[in-house]
C-alpha cells in the first residue's frame, strides 16, 4: 500500500541492494510515490532500529566522530534557518529520532527552549540522557505520557524510515504539536541523494514531501533545497516547515507526482558531472577524511 495515498495499485521501480540486502522500491500507480513495501522490509521492525540499525550502517552501536560531526554542524545551520524564519523563539521542543541529542542541544543553548527526544537507539537515547535531556525510546511511550504541547516539533531525517509517515505526521498534528507551532522536516532528495538504502521505506521528491504534508494537515510555509554540510553544490537535502491546520480545513486533492524516473536520471547525471567537474566542492571533506 502506497505511504502517501494508500493506493493498492504500483509498478515496480527499481531492483537495487543495500548492505548486502536486495531491495525492492515501487511507484504509485495514482500519486507517483516511490516507497518500498513495509511488510517486506525488515526496517519496518521497531526492534529494526533498537537493535540492528546503527551495526549496519557504521559497524557500532556507539555514535562514531563521523556521525557525530554531521549531527553538530547539521545542527548549526538548523538553528540558523530557525534563527532567520521564526518570530518567535520556541519554548517548548521535541526532536523526534533525536540521535545524540545533539540538535536539541543546540535548541536549548539558540532557544533557552524546554526540550525532550524521542531516540529507539540505547546507546544513543543514553548519550542524550548524559546531556541532562529527558528522552523517550518511542513515540507512543511519549504520548501515554500525555505531555504539554510543542512549539517545535522535528524530525530531521526520520519521515524516510517510517513505515507509516502520513499518520504518523497526522499523530503529531493532533496530539502533541501547538496551535501555530512549527514542524521542521528534514529529507534526502530523490533527485540528487542516492536515497535507495534498507532504512529508507520512502524516496521523497520536492512534490511528493509536500504532497504528504498536506495529506496530514499541514500548511507548508517554508522549504529550502541544499547539501549542508556534505555539498556545497548537489541539493542533497529537502528542509521544509510547516504549521497545523484544523481538522475542518478540506486537503485538496493530491496531484500526481509527473516524470518522476526522468527527473531522477536528470538530477543524477547532473550530480555526476559536478563530482567530476568540481570534485572537492561537490563533496565536503568529514573528520576522517581531513585526517589523510
Amino acid at each position: 500500500m502506497c505511504l502517501l495515498c494508500g493506493s493498492q495499485r504500483n509498478k515496480v521501480f527499481a531492483h537495487v541492494s543495500s548492505f548486502g540486502f536486495p531491495l525492492v522500491y515501487y511507484q504509485c500507480d495514482d500519486c507517483g510515490m516511490i516507497y518500498q513495501l513495509p511488510q517486506a522490509s525488515q526496517a519496518a521492525d521497531p526492534d529494526f532500529y533498537a537493535e540492528t540499525y546503527r551495526k549496519i550502517y557504521q559497524a557500532t552501536d556507539e555514535p562514531t566522530p563521523k556521525d557525530l560531526w554531521v549531527q553538530e554542524h547539521r545542527a548549526s545551520s538548523l538553528v540558523k534557518i530557525l534563527q532567520t524564519v521564526l518570530d518567535e523563539p520556541p519554548a517548548r521542543v521535541l526532536d523526534i529520532g533525536a540521535s545524540t541529542g545533539i540538535l536539541l542541544h543546540f535548541f536549548q543553548k539558540a532557544f533557552d527552549s524546554a526540550v525532550i527526544g524521542v531516540e529507539p537507539g540505547e546507546a544513543y537515547r543514553r548519550h542524550a540522557q548524559n546531556r541532562g535531556i529527558t528522552m523517550y525510546a518511542a513515540l507512543d511511550e511519549l504520548l501515554v505520557s500525555n505531555p504539554t504541547r510543542f512549539d517545535l516539533i522535528s524530525l530531521i531525517h526520520v519521515l524516510e524510515h517510517l513505515p507509516d509517515p502520513a499518520n504518523t505526521l497526522t499523530t503529531i498534528r493532533r496530539e502533541l504539536l501547538q496551535e501555530g507551532g512549527v514542524l521542521l522536516l528534514e529529507v534526502p532528495n530523490f533527485y540528487a541523494h542516492d536515497s535507495y538504502e534498507l532504512a529508507h521505506l520512502a524516496c521523497y521528491t520536492p512534490h511528493s514531501l509536500q504532497n504528504i504534508l498536506r495529506q496530514a494537515g499541514y500548511h507548508v510555509f517554508f522549504f529550502h533545497r541544499h547539501g549542508f554540510p556534505r555539498s556545497s553544490l548537489l541539493n542533497l537535502y529537502l528542509t521544509l516547515m510547516a504549521q497545523p491546520l484544523p481538522d475542518d480545513v478540506i486537503q485538496p486533492a493530491i496531484v500526481p507526482d509527473r516524470m518522476v524516473r526522468l527527473k531522477r536520471r536528470a538530477g543524477m547525471s547532473y550530480r555526476r558531472v559536478i563530482q567530476k567537474l568540481f570534485p572537492h566542492r561537490a563533496w565536503l571533506p568529514l573528520p576522517d577524511e581531513r585526517a589523510d
